[in-house]
């Protein structure tokens, strides 16, 4: 089949299909068909995700060519995975398909993937039309380099946050299109809460389940098969629901389950000559937590943060004054228990006698603090925007919030967010959360407070501001 030839087929996808030899099972061409924009597969173990992506892949392409090809450069796709191999199966899934509907004269591949590229090149034409390149989250170098017209993140799940925030921006110069998928790894961190927001939306992002029994070749009774009802009794239902079903179990008990990494977790960068404010919580029985934002536009970009343990408060301060930002630093907001006296001098008192800038404190009641952050963190819906967003450099919060696991030496890799107090069942008990892994979400909510006031009018108790020059 000649280019010319496959881009008319953009009318009847099918007639590829046909060429490779591909009959979408129903679950499959639901996702393949699919016409938004973003798109992301929490599927099953041996679901089909990879053959599902190459197949969207192969559906999308002759759209772009008679879209979006201007004569002369290439388009370009990446397949993107934690490492390049991760890239595999979707790489020698698109390679076949191109031999087989172009030859193998017009089909000029890589045999490694680390990395790797397919080009295709007509006969009487010099340069590719098409270019597929690997890519791995490992080198982000590579990650900044030419938009695509299209990107498939593969095991997207085993990606970081910084790395899907980093390879959604690559989408906006081409307005490319995205397809992310993967197994759930357990139902925390951003993978799993994006899937579950995509799924309830019906604008340019999509989220769709693919099921282990959804692939006929291994369980010819579809989700009846007998191997599929034997690992739902024999399994745990987590373990069932999330690597065989594809499906989220949601975690029980998160404080602040309203929070979304594609939308509260943005690429921010410290804004030069713009008034920067700490919110501290020293974080005795935990992390010291130093959340840092500036307000640009109306919103709070908390773009950089201090979030330690065994250090004290000099040595917290020592590393805020090696931050590029420190020469903008003007406010500050402390746990009004910073400035209670230990054996020493309190927290407070040092970021005063060391900084020059007073730290202000108020009384802050757990449920009113709770419901003034989600009063932050909702979305308005004149602009769809928050009023708070977070970096992805924000690694401590971000694991309270339940966006990655926790940074800190003794718990890495773990999940360890913020949640309410529950039973054996996952219930809650109680009307307070319990008081650990929140040291970053409760010096944001401190700063809010103190910046915006309570959602109705409270009591403050409020310790009187008074700023010195700085030293």
């Amino acid at each position: 089949m000649t280019l010319a030839t496959a881009v008319q087929t953009l009318e009847d996808t099918e007639r590829l299909f046909e060429v490779v030899d591909f009959q979408p099972w129903p679950e499959q061409a639901e996702i393949i068909y699919c016409d938004a924009r973003y798109i992301i597969v929490t599927g099953g173990e041996q679901g089909g995700k990879s053959l599902t992506t190459s197949k969207l892949f192969l559906k999308r392409w002759p759209e772009d060519m008679a879209t979006r090809w201007d004569g002369d450069r290439a388009l370009l796709y990446w397949l993107v995975g934690s490492d390049y191999a991760n890239t595999e199966e979707e790489f020698n899934y698109i390679r076949d398909d191109f031999v087989q509907i172009f030859g193998v004269g017009a089909v000029r591949a890589s045999k490694r993937v680390d990395p790797g590229y397919i080009e295709i090149t007509m006969p009487d034409e010099n340069k590719p039309r098409i270019r597929v390149e690997t890519k791995s989250a490992k080198d982000p170098r590579r990650l900044a380099r030419t938009a695509p017209n299209g990107i498939m993140a593969c095991e997207a799940s085993q990606l970081d946050i910084t790395s899907f925030h980093r390879i959604d921006g690559r989408t906006a110069p081409r307005r490319g299109w995205m397809v992310l998928s993967g197994t759930l790894e357990g139902s925390m961190g951003w993978y799993p809460s994006v899937a579950e927001a995509w799924k309830n939306d019906r604008g340019e992002r999509r989220g769709f389940e693919l099921p282990s029994w959804v692939n006929r070749s291994l369980y010819p009774g579809g989700r009846n098969d007998p191997e599929i009802l034997r690992m739902e009794q024999d399994k745990p239902d987590e373990f069932f629901m999330e690597r065989i079903a594809g499906k989220r179990v949601p975690p029980a008990g998160l404080v602040h389950g309203e929070f979304r990494p594609d939308i509260h977790v943005q690429e921010l960068e410290y804004v030069v000559g713009e008034p920067v404010t700490i919110w501290t919580d020293p974080g005795y029985s935990g992390a010291y937590a130093c959340e840092v934002s500036q307000e640009i536009n109306g919103q709070i970009h908390v773009f950089d943060e201090i979030y330690q343990t065994g250090l004290i408060t000099s040595e917290i301060i020592d590393i805020a004054k090696q931050r590029p930002w420190y020469r903008d630093f003007s406010n500050h907001v402390i746990d009004v228990a910073g400035w209670q006296h230990q054996a020493m001098a309190a927290p407070a008192e040092i970021w005063l006698s060391e900084t020059g800038v007073y730290p202000t404190s108020q009384k802050v009641m757990i449920p009113e603090g709770i419901e003034r952050l989600k009063s932050f963190l909702k979305v308005n819906p004149t602009n769809n925007l928050p009023k708070i967003v977070f970096s992805p450099k924000c690694e401590g919060i971000l694991s309270e919030f339940g966006a990655r696991t926790c940074p800190l030496p003794e718990y890495i890799g773990q999940d360890r967010p913020y949640r309410w107090k529950t039973d054996r069942e996952g219930n809650i008990v109680g009307t307070t959360p319990e008081d650990k892994f929140n040291h970053g979400i409760k010096a944001v909510t401190y700063g809010i407070v103190d910046r915006y006031g309570f959602s109705t009018s409270k009591n403050r108790n409020k310790i009187p501001v008074r700023r010195f020059g700085r030293r």
